[in-house]
């Protein structure tokens, strides 16, 4: 692979990165859903739009992670409300990393996590935390390799199905 680079995506980038988000998505979850949930959950509350709109809402940071001129993964990160289980702790969230498939096992979601990790200091939060669906132990070890634990669930309705979400935390 030739160097992998990580950018900050502009609003310009929007349709791009909903292309990309709801492809990563697809690829990733479609072989262990029923098409029904992930045609409604893609239709309904992962849209196209939605997730343009998503791009340059204030408290979203979007990352590009690039292969020369080809867009090979992105991440995206929130600041928003904590989970009760947080409190006050100054803390982002990692709302989603994703790498496209056939990059997938070559250093993409190493680069993205590292920028998100460096991004969180720079914001001087004091925790990192995700949600990873319970049945995904792909990027639970991913996770877990990057000191990430488990801290608590939450449901994450996919279509019609409530599915269970690990919550994971770093403390920086």
């Amino acid at each position: 692979m030739s160097t992998l680079s990580i950018r900050f995506a502009t609003p310009a980038d929007a349709g791009l990165i909903a292309d990309l988000s709801r492809q990563t998505f697809y690829d990733s979850f479609a072989a262990d859903n029923k098409q029904e949930d992930m045609d409604k959950f893609m239709h309904e509350q992962f849209s196209r739009e939605k997730l343009m709109a998503e791009v340059t809402a204030p408290s979203a940071i979007f990352l590009l992670a690039m292969q020369g001129e080809e867009v090979v993964g992105y991440a995206c990160m929130r600041e928003s409300l904590n989970p009760p289980e947080l409190g006050e702790t100054p803390a982002i969230e990692i709302g989603r990393i994703y790498a496209v498939t056939h990059t997938i096992g070559k250093g993409v979601g190493t680069a993205l996590m590292q920028q998100c990790l460096a991004i969180a200091r720079e914001k001087k939060k004091a925790v990192v935390w995700l949600g990873v669906w319970e049945n995904n132990q792909r990027a639970i070890d991913f996770y877990t390799k990057w000191g990430f634990r488990k801290f608590g669930q939450h449901i994450f309705v996919l279509g019609n199905d409530p599915q269970t979400d690990w919550l994971m935390k770093k403390e920086l």
